[in-house]
């Protein structure tokens, strides 16, 4: 036998019994706030990126399937931001947990299993990307400033060395997904892992597509989706889109003079009140005004009061104004608008409250189980970071999204219908610029027998796909709805 191969046999054995060990090591064997038996493996934990980047200390949350972890798909699930954690999908979102808010006399929220976890069906791997992202962090702040085409780099660079510290999940059908600014995360890592394959660069992962949920797209469509939006859903008149059309002859972003600008600001003014994420929840400012809403709400019929809900085993997400999100980072270069830009008051996320999470994940005893460095490493955890300057350098997505579909490799663009952060009808008005042939045109789709969205499908395996009342975070929203159009889209079956 050629002894040469037999050298290359004993390092590769080597570096895989070296692999194979440290998830040993990662395995995270209690939570802090959950009394049961956690439904399947855990693993977290950081991986140092190599070259100039020494400094980067990725960190991630690895959930194995709750079915068969051998055969079942490895996701990976980025947010957005820039520069939000991905524990919002851990907590908020498709986590195996529900986490219920801590009362006065407890230090931590009480988690409970979630029925509709992603990880029902799907390995899920929560990565928080870049680096001063959640608990992410870098020995050198030179690494906070970071762009589109070098987290991808380094995303891709994350991905190669986990599967050599999991090698067993290798042959698992591999996805990307993501939501909001993950619109752009998405693609460009899917592209960047899409080259690697074509190129030989081992470990080869079995990328097969990926998910976009609620997703800037970084184009014109983006931008013009907001006015048509708020006129269909009946926030502006008639009246009032005719006028602003007319004078801004169709471009909402780029105002071509100031009379334009001055319509689009009464448009602006008439939208502040609304909860931008989902226009159906609403937007408490403080506790006077959640108790006011709250005793309304109660003196309404039954069937007002239960406008837009689902099933929910717990309200995830306080609406109300707890403490204000911190800032997102600084977009710059060619940046995806902002609402401050629209006029629409200040950067953050209002209307909603971040305390369970920020509670739990700045708990020593919680940061010891899921091994992640203590705040004095990795600093405080927000659920989204102004320590990172982000320069969105990549321009717009269709490109990407062309030449990954025209590979082969499956897209499911998905949008939840009340989300006015990042409107249905720009994602639905990109998808349809691309130009493929309608092969499943547009329908209902189905949960339970009832509709739960529509759908349409093109060729090169493109699908858009709306979930009916759901806002910006799609499963956060409708947790069911959101399982079993992601059930039936990695098994392959028509959603």
């Amino acid at each position: 036998m050629d002894r040469s191969f037999v050298f290359l046999a004993v390092l590769l054995t080597l570096k895989y019994s070296v692999a194979e060990s440290a998830p040993d090591s990662a395995l995270v064997t209690h939570l802090p706030g959950f009394d049961g038996t956690i439904p399947s493996k855990h693993h977290a934990g950081y991986l140092k990126l190599n070259g100039k980047s020494a400094g980067k200390n990725l960190y991630y949350y690895f959930v194995e399937s709750e079915g068969d972890p051998a055969k079942d798909p490895v996701v990976l699930w980025l947010n957005g931001g820039p520069g939000c954690s991905s524990f919002d999908g851990f907590v908020y979102e498709h986590g195996p947990f529900n986490f219920e808010a801590r009362n006065e006399s407890a230090a931590l929220p009480k988690l409970h299993l979630n029925p509709y976890s992603w990880s029902k069906v799907s390995s899920v791997i929560y990565l928080d990307s870049p680096a001063g992202v959640g608990l992410s962090y870098s020995d050198n702040p030179e690494d906070y400033t970071t762009g589109d085409f070098k987290t991808a780099s380094d995303t891709h660079m994350f991905l190669l060395k986990w599967f050599e510290l999991y090698p067993e999940f290798l042959s698992n059908p591999f996805f990307i997904s993501g939501e909001s600014y993950a619109g752009i995360y998405v693609p460009t890592l899917a592209a960047e892992v899409a080259k690697g394959i074509d190129a030989g660069v081992e470990p080869i992962i079995n990328l097969k597509g990926y998910l976009v949920g609620n997703g800037a797209s970084g184009t014109q469509f983006d931008r013009n989706a907001l006015v048509p939006f708020a006129h269909g859903m009946g926030l502006i008149s008639d009246d009032i889109f005719q006028e602003v059309t007319s004078i801004c002859q169709g471009d909402y972003w780029d105002p071509i003079n100031e009379n334009c600008k001055n319509k689009l600001s009464k448009v602006y003014k008439l939208l502040e009140g609304l909860n931008r994420y989902d226009i159906l929840e609403p937007c408490y400012h403080s506790p006077t005004t959640l108790n006011i809403v709250n005793n309304y709400k109660n003196e309404l019929p039954s069937s007002f009061r239960r406008l837009g809900e689902t099933e929910r085993p717990l309200p995830v997400r306080k609406r109300m104004f707890g403490r204000s999100w911190p800032l997102r980072a600084p977009v710059k270069a060619g940046r995806i608008p902002t609402w401050p830009e629209l006029g629409l008051g200040a950067v953050g996320l209002p209307c909603m409250s971040d305390e369970v999470a920020t509670a739990w994940l700045n708990n020593e005893a919680v940061r010891s189980a899921i091994h992640g460095e203590q705040q004095n490493v990795a600093g405080s955890w927000d659920l989204c970071t102004d320590r990172i300057t982000y320069y969105h350098d990549a321009g717009g997505m269709i490109k990407y999204h062309r030449n990954l579909t025209t590979k082969g490799y499956r897209a499911l663009i998905f949008s939840g219908d009340h989300d006015m952060c990042i409107p249905f009808t720009g994602t639905q008005a990109w998808t349809r610029s691309m130009g493929y042939q309608v092969i499943d045109e547009w329908r209902p789709w189905y949960v339970n027998k009832q509709v739960a969205g529509y759908t349409q499908g093109y060729a090169n395996n493109l699908t858009f796909l709306t979930i009916k009342g759901a806002g910006h975070t799609v499963p956060e929203y409708k947790p069911r709805e959101a399982l079993a159009f992601y059930s039936r889209w990695l098994s392959g079956s028509h959603v």
